[in-house]
């Protein structure tokens, strides 16, 4: 069993203990995943990056991956499939002759 796997167990657990899966349709799982990304954005306001507290972050991140694997469970997605697709994509998208070092959108790229 993989790690994702374990951890999606775990999470089936967890919310078929509770009931809770009711609660878990799309909508409010982008919801949730939405808010927590809110809730990891603020570890680092009015804060220098370094001055962030890594167990914030790390409890924070912990909640954004809780909803992100649950909405990629609700919907039956491949975690591993859909990752390895994006940074195909990406790669596509960004070639490094193109994108080393920079931080530009890859439409201004040049």
């Amino acid at each position: 069993m993989s790690d994702i796997d374990i951890i999606l167990k775990e999470l089936r657990q967890f919310n078929l203990d509770r009931d809770w899966d009711q609660f878990h349709n799309g909508k409010d799982l982008a919801i949730g995943l939405s808010v927590e990304a809110s809730e990891l954005l603020e570890c680092f306001l009015w804060k220098d990056p370094e001055d962030a507290s890594l167990d914030k972050i790390r409890e924070e991140l912990a909640d954004v991956l809780n909803y992100a694997f649950q909405m990629a469970d609700k919907y039956n997605l491949d975690i591993k499939q859909i990752m390895m697709d994006k940074i195909q994509k990406n790669a596509a998208k960004y070639p490094v002759e193109k994108a080393k070092g920079s931080a530009k959108k890859y439409n201004e790229l040049s």
